[in-house]
């Protein structure tokens, strides 16, 4: 498991009384919701960058949603490449 480090975090205080709602009904530690939820936060952010990454080389090269069937089949056919 990689080290943990010990961090301070301010939240409003309706949020800081939701997250230990949370935590109690899951029967977890507050930091195990936060770290889970900045982990969510995290990958949501890639995931973004990615389907944009993906949105700019598609138009870059004019292909669309129409094409990612046959593109798919395509590259399953060993014989198409």
């Amino acid at each position: 498991m990689a080290p943990r480090q010990i961090k301070s975090l301010t939240l409003p205080e309706r949020l800081r009384i939701e997250i230990e709602k949370v935590a109690k009904a899951q029967e977890r530690s507050v930091n195990e919701v936060l770290a889970e939820a900045v982990d969510w936060y995290v990958k949501d952010k890639q995931w973004a960058s990615l389907k944009q990454y993906g949105r700019e080389k598609a138009r870059q090269t004019g292909m669309g949603e129409a094409d990612v069937d046959r593109l798919i089949a395509e590259s399953r056919n060993p014989m198409s490449r």
